[in-house]
Order: C-alpha cells, then structure tokens, then sequence
C-alpha cells in the first residue's frame, strides 16, 4: 500500500488522474496539476478532500512545473493532448504538449530529485492500425507522415523513448502505461463508450464513422487504476513499459453500439456516418508482462462496466 507519500500528478482534473488521486488521497497528500482544459473534478468531490490540492498549471511552463513539483515522492504524468478530433484540429499543439510537456515533466522530476516513481502515459495507438494481442516488445509504427491521426501516436512514442533514456542516463526511477481503451465514471472530451452510453441514455442517434468493422478491447478504469497503482509500488516496474487493458473485452464499435442499446435499453438508432480520418482496424493486447510482473488482471467484463459507467452519467450529467 501507498503511504504517507506526496504525489504529483500532472492532469489531476483528468479523467484517469482525478480516478487515481480518489484512490490515493486517504493516505497519501495528493497535488494535481492542471490547465483545467477539461476538468473531471467539478463532477466530484475531490477538492473537498484535506489531504487533495489542485495548482492551475501548463506542463509548457518548466520553471511553475518544477515549482510545483516540490517535495514530491511520486510523480504521475497524466497531462496530455488527447482525442482524434483534437489532434486533427491542433497537431502543434498535439506535438508541443505531448513532447515538450513530457520533457519538462522529467527535467523537473530530476531536478526535485524524485526518488519513488515517475510514471508516464503512452499510448496503444504506438502500435498502429492493426494491433492484434501486441506485446512490450513489439515493433512501434509511427504511421505515414501528413496523417493526422498520427501525430498523437508520434508525440507519445518521442515521449516514451525520453522516458526510457531518463532511467537509463540518470537513474531516474521512471515506468511507461501503455493504456488500451479505457472507459468509465467520469470520463470527458472524446471516447467511444461514453458518448454512446450518453446517446442511449437519452435516446438519441448513436453515429458511427467508417464500417463499424473496427475492433477494440474496451478498459473499464478502475482496473486501468489498480494496474498503475501496483507500477507505482511494484520494485521490479522500474525502468519498463506495461500495456494495461482488458483483452477479454472485444468487440467492434458497431458490436459496442449494439450491447450499449442492449444493456441500457435504449431506442437509439445506429447511424453510420463517413470516416473523419485513418482508423485503428485491430487493437487488443496482451498483458501477460503485466500479470507476471505487477500480477494486474482486469477483472470487470464490459457489460457491467457500461452499466456502472451509465449510472455514474445519470447521476452527474443528465
């Protein structure tokens, strides 16, 4: 268990930092940092909570950043551009936050002298468009140059090699998340499954881009939050990249449409819309370094996700 500790965590109004800062803040003081681009936070509790503070911050601003990070034990470095509709519309932006940000993270977390963990968020999207039960030590593609849906994956994979080359130049005692379509309670912005289940909870046109033929392993976040808490503890996770996800979950986004209608009995109709830009065919992974070295199993199956994740909805933002 994590105790009497200082966390940072950059993107603490997030959707999975402000799940993590819930699961941490008994024990542990608890400082989130965030320009508050989308704030999960106004839908809970947090900031009420003692040992929880938030600091309106840009990870582009080294020297706040490093201010900030003071003190700390443990950093979780969440902050991120995010979501294919924002990367196509702000790919600077997408390669300065996501590259510079992350650099900035680990220049103030060797400054602080960070002695715990540094974690960092990659992304499954490194492996490309055709992702089937892929492994750590499979080949990263960076997709075609002037494709915008890669920038993202470009941006996370500059950040992860930084990463890796901070433990090995300084010791730093860093450990990569590789998250694989997590959903859940607050969730913001963009994401498949919240925007159906939103769609479906009020009956509206469930809109699909493309085929619907696109295959997923959907994470529900409180697995994706007990696997990055057992990276933070684990002695061995040092210095390596985990993928966290749930290969149990499959199904394709039109098979998602379905189950989502099925479990919340909707009357939403599907309606499929012509693909905004390149899409990821196939993405399942395997997660066996996961289980053998932080013993991490996902253990919620999809149905009573979106079930849990619906009531969450319901009570906070319908």
């Amino acid at each position: 268990m994590i105790k009497d500790k200082k966390i940072f965590i950059t993107g603490g109004a997030g959707f999975i930092g402000s799940t993590l800062a819930n699961k941490l803040a008994k024990n542990n003081e608890i400082v989130l940092y965030d320009n508050l681009t989308r704030d999960t936070l106004k839908h809970t509790g947090l900031l009420q909570n003692k040992n929880i503070s938030l600091i309106n911050g840009d990870i582009l601003n080294l020297e706040a950043l490093t201010q900030a990070m003071k003190g700390a034990d443990i950093v979780v470095h969440a902050a991120a551009i995010a979501g294919i509709d924002t990367v196509i519309k702000n790919p600077v932006k997408t390669m300065e936050v996501n590259m510079i940000g992350t650099a900035n993270v680990l220049k103030a977390a060797l400054e602080n002298k960070v002695k715990s963990r540094v974690l960092e968020f990659s992304t499954s999207e490194i492996f490309g468009s055709m992702a089937y039960r892929v492994n750590e030590s499979c080949q990263a593609i960076s997709g075609s140059v002037g494709e915008a849906r890669w920038v993202y994956a470009v941006s996370k994979l500059a950040g992860e090699h930084l990463t890796h080359a901070y433990f090995a130049q300084y010791g730093l005692p860093t450990v990569t998340i590789r998250p694989f379509n997590i959903y859940g309670p607050g969730q913001t912005g963009e994401g498949a499954i919240q925007i159906f289940i939103r769609k479906a909870l009020k009956n509206e046109d469930i809109y699909i881009y493309g085929d619907g033929t696109q295959i997923r392993a959907w994470c529900y976040v409180d697995d994706m939050v007990r696997g990055l808490m057992l990276a933070l503890e684990e002695k061995k996770a040092v210095g390596e990249s985990f993928n966290i996800g749930n290969a149990r979950t499959i199904t394709t986004i039109y098979g998602l449409a379905q189950i989502v209608c099925r479990v919340l009995e909707s009357k939403s109709k599907i309606v499929f819309k012509k693909a905004l830009s390149a899409d990821i065919e196939l993405r399942i992974p395997d997660t066996n370094k996961a289980e053998e070295i932080l013993d991490f199993k996902a253990k919620v199956d999809l149905e009573d996700g979106i079930r849990r994740t619906a009531d969450w909805y319901k009570k906070h933002i319908l």
